[in-house]
């Protein structure tokens, strides 16, 4: 009778031999990654290569002419322009408006646990009740905004009928929404900041501005470059609040180019030209992040 404890034969392969340990740790996300991430790329990739659809016709190979089609696409360009805009008008506030507050936690405000709840709890909130509460607020004659606008003698806006505020009122529900999380890696940052260096600027002096603008600030340089770069692909990808807020309109003056590729593909059932302009899309973010990550290591070079 062997015992219990008795170890393999010799010869005999074992698990830990053909693989390493880390190796067996990390296999099941390996995985999971290989069949809801590589598989559907590599599926998307084919896709876009051919005339597939929502018809019940079998997809024929058509090569880059999805590509062609893609690129010489006037509407997917403007698509392209709106979203492009948005992350322009969304990421400064997001990035100025979320230090602002951590500053003003950070700073020791009376019942902190109180603003910390108020600044991150909208981020908790799913995009739906968001769209709704806003589309509320941005009632022409019963929203509370064109109330307190009519107040100070303003007369009502059209948030989401006119082509000159919309995106504008877009940018305000995205930051009200989403800026809790950026608030969040700001704090945590401003809590890592060695105390010993603010207590050296005390005693030569240094007022609050001044203790501001050179120690706090620089301290945060390397987390202020990566919110910034979070929140520009966050904002490229925009699509949500967007859809429920306007369907894109009025007159498409504020469709992103997700929202065209989910027009081309479920709507127009051109799943094959959409997988295409996904991948264009695709392209130009790769570019937009390799542009931000090489200024901000020259920067820190």
């Amino acid at each position: 009778m062997s015992s219990p404890h008795a170890s393999p034969r010799p010869g005999a392969p074992s698990v830990r031999r053909l693989l390493p340990p880390g190796l067996l740790f990390a296999l099941p996300f390996l995985v999971l990654f290989a069949l809801f991430m590589l598989w559907p790329l590599v599926q998307g990739l084919w896709m876009s290569l051919t005339d597939a659809s929502l018809s019940a016709h079998a997809p024929s190979f058509v090569g880059l002419d999805n590509f062609a089609e893609a690129l010489g696409d006037a509407e997917m360009w403007r698509s392209l322009g709106h979203t492009v805009w948005f992350t322009l008008l969304s990421t400064v506030p997001l990035v100025a408006v979320a230090l602002g507050m951590a500053l003003l936690v950070h700073t020791g405000l009376p019942g902190q646990w109180v603003w910390r709840l108020a600044f991150f709890a909208p981020y908790l909130l799913p995009v739906g009740v968001v769209s709704l509460l806003w589309i509320w607020l941005y009632q022409p004659d019963l929203g509370l905004l064109n109330h307190l606008l009519d107040l100070v003698g303003i007369g009502p806006v059209s948030w989401l009928s006119d082509e000159s505020v919309t995106m504008w009122a877009i940018v305000l529900t995205t930051l009200w929404w989403t800026v809790g999380f950026n608030f969040l890696l700001f704090l945590a940052a401003l809590q890592a900041v060695p105390d010993h260096l603010y207590e050296a600027a005390a005693i030569d002096g240094a007022g609050a501005w001044r203790r501001l603008w050179s120690i706090t600030l620089p301290q945060l340089r390397r987390i202020t470059a990566v919110v910034t770069v979070l929140q520009v692909l966050a904002s490229l990808k925009v699509f949500d609040q967007v859809y429920l807020l306007t369907k894109g309109g009025p007159n498409n003056s504020t469709r992103p180019v997700v929202e065209y590729l989910y027009d081309v593909g479920f709507t127009g059932y051109r799943l094959g030209y959409a997988s295409a302009i996904s991948y264009v899309f695709f392209a130009l973010v790769l570019l937009a992040s390799a542009a931000q990550y090489a200024a901000l290591r020259r920067r820190e070079k």
